[in-house]
């Protein structure tokens, strides 16, 4: 089984070209779960992703590229949908995939596995299932990771936005 050093190994190999991409610093400096930044998120959960792979013997069954790069891209929307927007950001849950997966294809050469993987990452909250293994991977990387990231402590410590436009207060 590999190790959380291999895991890395292997998620900086398939995912460089992603991770290292100018358009990674807006994820990078928008919050994703408490004090969870989108790109700290992304790693995670292409981190978990290969681990769970790895975990349930799946690598003769899985395409490692493509579990890794759609899990780095899942949540690709390139903004804070957390800032006020005017409530065009109401419906995030609903819509994030298809726009991560409208700005992974404009900066990205994706296969099928990977288009269909960003793309329905929210199942069951959008209702169309992943056509892959790699998609379900993904998707469940990413409620585990998003679950522990909200229920965390630490959630509540996020240092101030540098954005100048108004916050939306949570309860």
């Amino acid at each position: 089984m590999l190790d959380r050093t291999q895991i890395q190994c292997i998620v900086e190999h398939h995912g460089k070209e992603i991770i290292l991409h100018e358009h990674m610093r807006i994820e990078q400096n928008s919050y994703q779960h408490g004090v969870v930044t989108t790109f700290a998120h992304s790693i995670r959960v292409a981190c978990l992703s290969v681990w769970l792979a790895d975990r349930m013997r799946l690598w003769n069954r899985v395409d490692q590229r493509a579990l890794v790069r759609s899990a780095l891209l899942h949540d690709y929307f390139l903004y804070d949908w957390h800032e006020w927007d005017n409530g065009t950001h109401r419906l995030h849950g609903f819509t994030h995939g298809q726009t991560a997966l409208l700005n992974a294809s404009r900066d990205f050469q994706l296969g099928s596995v990977e288009r269909d993987s960003i793309a329905r990452h929210m199942f069951p909250l959008t209702p169309i299932p992943p056509k892959y293994l790699e998609g379900y991977i993904v998707s469940v990387a990413d409620k585990i990771s998003a679950t522990r990231e909200t229920l965390s402590p630490a959630r509540f410590t996020k240092p101030r936005s540098r954005s100048r436009r108004p916050r939306m207060q949570h309860a």
